[in-house]
């Protein structure tokens, strides 16, 4: 199976774990979010003060309502039906939108700053979505990711794809799909490649183990100077 294939399989299995997804995220069931991340990225778009967010793979929306609760205005596509409608159906702005087609620019609309909230996984699209990214955000507009810490233990500290795994998870869900794990020099040269520059990184820490939940990547079309 090449690249373009496990890209593929990525979305059919989201497509088969929507209503599992959308339980697990509206009744609080994965620890890691409810404790930390979750947090972790709404509180990294606030800081950035932005006046219009795309949250790009926004699943059931939980994000674009989080943010519209704090006064942001947010909107967010995803590439499968069923998750857009679960989103639709409490409110707010979604679309339907593959990766493939706001890769080729269907979106077509500025914004101040592109959520990727864990929604990165696979390996080429990624980089074509992240140019797309680029020429989406408006002057001082960024993107703002949110993916698994490179300091992810269990794996070669390599770039390659991972089998993908539920564990954690309840037994509603099915057919884990695999998904692309990059070192954090593999992320930094990736962004470099596509136009991107890094203005800040995060690392929310696991209260209970002192270790990093995630790292954030806040990131922008031009070079600007860090902040203080």
């Amino acid at each position: 199976m090449d690249n373009r294939d496990n890209d593929d399989v990525i979305v059919q299995t989201w497509h088969k774990n929507v209503d599992a997804w959308t339980k697990a995220i509206r009744s609080a069931e994965i620890r890691s979010r409810v404790t930390v991340t979750d947090a972790a990225i709404v509180n990294a778009v606030v800081a950035e003060a932005p006046e219009l967010v795309l949250d790009l793979g926004c699943g059931e929306g939980w994000l674009v309502r989080a943010l519209s609760d704090l006064g942001i205005n947010a909107v967010g596509i995803d590439a499968v039906p069923g998750l857009i409608a679960r989103a639709s159906a409490l409110g707010g702005s979604f679309t339907q939108m593959s990766y493939r087609e706001f890769a080729e620019g269907q979106w077509g609309r500025k914004v101040d700053c592109v959520v990727c909230n864990f929604s990165l996984l696979g390996n080429e699209i990624v980089a074509e979505v992240l140019h797309a990214i680029a020429d989406t955000l408006t002057a001082q507009g960024c993107c703002i990711i949110q993916t698994l810490h490179p300091n992810y233990s269990g794996e070669p500290y390599c770039d390659g794809w991972r089998e993908g795994s539920w564990a954690g998870f309840s037994d509603e869900f099915t057919d884990p799909a695999p998904w692309y794990f990059r070192t954090l020099s593999s992320w930094l040269s990736l962004f470099s490649s596509v136009g991107l520059h890094l203005q800040e990184m995060l690392e929310p820490l696991n209260n209970t183990t002192g270790q990093p939940a995630s790292v954030i990547f806040v990131v922008s079309s031009k070079l600007k100077r860090g902040k203080p």
